[in-house]
This record gives C-alpha cells, sequence and structure tokens, in this order.
C-alpha cells in the first residue's frame, strides 16, 4: 500500500476544502442559502449562510479524481450517488425543499451506489440460524444496502445541529474507516476515507463555535452518503461477525440518536419526519453545558467507538469490549463532572442575584 499517494490524498482534499470554504461563504450570500435562527431548534443568535458542505465535497471530489487510480465501478458508482445528493442539496439550502423531495434524491442516490454493486451481499449470523454463519441476502441485497445508505445519511444530517459538531464526528468516522482499511489492505478504500477526511478537516476551522459557515444539507447529507458507502465497501463485505458490528460501533452515536428520534416522536404522536429540539446535542445544552462542551463530550465518545472498532478487527473482542466500556466510563465521568460545574456555577449567580436584590431592598427601604 501506497502510504505516500494516501497522504498527498488527504493533504490535497484537505487545502482545496479550506481554500474553497471563504468562496462557497461568499457565493452563499449571492443565493441566498441563510441559515435564520428560530427560537425553537436553532442555537445560534445570528443569520449564518449556509452550503460549506459545497467545499467540502470539492476538496473530496478533486482528491479522489486525482489520487483514486484507476476509477472503478465502485467509485464511478460513488460520484455519481455524491453528485445527485449536493445537487439536490444545494437547492434545498437555497430553498427548502419537502421532504419527500429529499428523500426521493436519497433513495435514487443509494439506487445508483447499488446498481454500481456497492451492496451488502451477505451478513454473518450465529450458527443457529445458518451452519455456515453467512446468511447470503441475494435479492435482499438491494433494499438493505438502499436503506443502510439512507438511514446513515439521515443520521448525519440529524446530529447537525451545533457547531463543528457534525463534520467533526464525520472526521473521526472517517479516520477509523481510513485506518480499518489500512489495516485490511484496502487501498482503494483508504484513498476515498482519506479524501473524504481531509475535506473535513479543511472545512472544519471555519464550523468551529462560533461558526462562521454551517455546511448545510449539502455537506451533511453528503457526509452521511458517503460514510455509508464506505461502510459498505470496507466492513460489510466481511463474513465474520466482528466486521457486521464495526460500522455500527464507527456511526454508534448519529445512528443512536436517530433512533431516539424515532421513538420520541413514534412516542409524542409527532410525524417521524419532523423537526423537535429531543436531539442529544439539545438535552446536554439544556442541562447547562456550552456549545463547546456538548461537542466536546460527542467527540470523545465517537474517537473510543472508533478506537474501538479498530482494536475490534485487530485485537479482538476482548480488547474491544474493554475500551468499549472505558469509553462509556470516561463519557460518564465527563458528565458528571461538568455537570458538577454547572451547578456549582448556578448557585454562584443565584447567590450574587439574592445578594443585589437584597441590597435593592435595603436601599428603597432608607
Amino acid at each position: 500500500m501506497d502510504i505516500k499517494n494516501l497522504v498527498f490524498c488527504f493533504s490535497v482534499a484537505f487545502a482545496i476544502s479550506l481554500a474553497a470554504t471563504p468562496l462557497v461563504k461568499n457565493l452563499a450570500y449571492k443565493i441566498g442559502a441563510i441559515d435564520v435562527p428560530d427560537e425553537e431548534r436553532r442555537v445560534h443568535k445570528k443569520p449564518i449562510p449556509r452550503l460549506g458542505g459545497l467545499a467540502i465535497f470539492y476538496g473530496f471530489l478533486i482528491a479522489l479524481l486525482c489520487f483514486a487510480n484507476p476509477i472503478d465501478n465502485q467509485t464511478r458508482g460513488l460520484i455519481i450517488g455524491s453528485l445527485i445528493i449536493v445537487g439536490v442539496s444545494i437547492i434545498d439550502d437555497v430553498k427548502q425543499l419537502r421532504a419527500i423531495v429529499k428523500l426521493a434524491a436519497q433513495i435514487l442516490a443509494a439506487a445508483v451506489a447499488v446498481w454500481h454493486d456497492i451492496r451488502i451481499e451477505a451478513i454473518s449470523v450465529p450458527e443457529f440460524v445458518s451452519e455456515t454463519g453467512i446468511l447470503d441476502l441475494g435479492m435482499w441485497s438491494i433494499p438493505v444496502s438502499m436503506v443502510w445508505i439512507i438511514a446513515v445519511t439521515n443520521a448525519v444530517n440529524l446530529i447537525d445541529g451545533l457547531d463543528g459538531l457534525a463534520v467533526g464526528v464525520s472526521s473521526i468516522a472517517s479516520f477509523s474507516l481510513f485506518f480499518i482499511a489500512i489495516l485490511g489492505g484496502e487501498e482503494s478504500v483508504a484513498i476515498i476515507a482519506a479524501a473524504l477526511a481531509g475535506g473535513c478537516l479543511g472545512f472544519l476551522p471555519y464550523n468551529f463555535n462560533p461558526a462562521k459557515i454551517f455546511m448545510g444539507d449539502t455537506g451533511s447529507q453528503f457526509l452521511g452518503y458517503m460514510l455509508s458507502v464506505i461502510c459498505i465497501q470496507g466492513l460489510f463485505k466481511g463474513y465474520a461477525i466482528i466486521s457486521f458490528i464495526v460500522p455500527f460501533l464507527i456511526m454508534g452515536l448519529p445512528l443512536f440518536d436517530t433512533i431516539f428520534a424515532i421513538v420520541r416522536r413514534a412516542w409524542n404522536h409527532k410525524p417521524i419526519m419532523g423537526a423537535d429540539r429531543g436531539h442529544l446535542h439539545h438535552r446536554l445544552l439544556d442541562n447547562g453545558f456550552s456549545q463547546k462542551q456538548t461537542v466536546a463530550i460527542l467527540y470523545v465518545i465517537t474517537t473510543l467507538l472508533g478506537l474501538s472498532a479498530v482494536l475490534l478487527l485487530e485485537k479482538g473482542s476482548y480488547v474491544a469490549v474493554l475500551l468499549l466500556f472505558v469509553a462509556l466510563g470516561v463519557a460518564f465521568g465527563m458528565y458528571k463532572l461538568m455537570r458538577k460545574r454547572f451547578n456549582r456555577k448556578r448557585e454562584e449567580m443565584l447567590k450574587d442575584n439574592q445578594e443585589v436584590s437584597s441590597e435593592e431592598n435595603t436601599c428603597e427601604e432608607n
């Protein structure tokens, strides 16, 4: 495997994304791709341009075309599918399309990927289900693959609610897939993951809190689509049970948040495709954490899940499970520590307010 080629691929994607973001920001202002805050879900206070995902896509695409040699059938399929996702998402970032239109675009993009042989053809199962431990999906590989692609695409889109959150989580997931591809000797998958990671990190400095630009649906849906496809190319084709578990570990945070959102909305008799303020990042904010603290917590969780996935393939299940428990312990410890600090600050503020109120009452009596 040519490591130098991988480094160059990452660097080109990073440099192009970094340089293109200010240009995309100006373009967003010109065409009206602006995110106006609302009191229900948005946490920013002033209009922010969105369309930053176009810079990520541009950096990714140029790097991929330069370093993916040759452009095989699957690579051609993911490029065409991503063009569909990005094209429709640009329109959505400007005009706010209906959910059914965006879903139709996702279905079409997933169908293009499947048509180009990006499929989950078999899954590992316990021996009491199949003596070989492998269940060949046959024609079911088409709907299963499409459901996976659409689910992950929407999962990443749903966590795009705080400055730097979705693109940071996607960066970490891309690096996890990159290292797994290297361990598995999958150079073509490593090239795609390196290009995606570079595009994400090039955009990230502009998206940290306070964000200068959002990536919009153009970015979140593109990243979700690409991560879902890379998982199929690099992981689902493995026939060991651990290979089947790994993508769910890497995408654990957005998938958990999506499943929880569906259950929550169904329980409350609200539209599944609707929007609310019940996502994990919203709950952390409502518990008193700042945007930066919330994003840091979710970064740590995603990193540890990614490390667990890599170790699961490299060292076996025992080490990975151990790290996973450590991850949960660290995440819980961070939550308790930050929560304790928040409560202490709130008590100090309440005490100061009481002292000020007491002084005002004394002055009025005098």
